[in-house]
């Protein structure tokens, strides 16, 4: 019994070791992380409550297939500023040059009471300046 025991980790732990060993290709690998200019940004209410959640809505242009959302660089600047920068990846995989937008959200939830100023970069040294007013 104890040998059949035996027998059954070594060959468990075998197929483990070769599954993970597996060289699978069917995957893309990300080449590059850049910003990519946020062109428009939706806020639904302008003013919220405190402790509330809003979705804030950002628009970019992807020019391939072989872009999209990497994820946003969100600095405070105190404790109402924010910048908000978003970032594309680029993959080594087989691209279509068909230009699209994607769309993608910040979840706001804010912990205290005042006007909230959000700078969202447009490229260059341009922002779309969004405010929202925390009753």
């Amino acid at each position: 019994m104890k040998s059949l025991l035996k027998i059954s980790f070594v060959v468990l732990g075998l197929s483990v070791f070769l599954t993970s060993c597996k060289d699978d290709d069917d995957y893309q690998t990300i080449e590059s992380i850049d910003k990519v200019k946020i062109d428009s940004v939706k806020i639904v209410n302008d003013t919220m409550d405190v402790f509330s959640v809003q979705s804030i809505r950002t628009y970019s242009t992807y020019s391939s297939g072989c872009k999209g959302f990497y994820g946003y660089d969100y600095i405070h600047l105190s404790d109402i500023e924010r910048d908000v920068t978003a970032y594309q990846f680029t993959t080594n995989g087989p691209c279509t040059q068909a230009t699209y937008t994607g769309a993608n959200q910040i979840n706001f939830r804010p912990q205290k009471v005042g006007k909230y100023t959000f700078r969202f970069w447009s490229g260059d040294n341009n922002w779309i300046t969004k405010t929202i007013v925390v009753e």
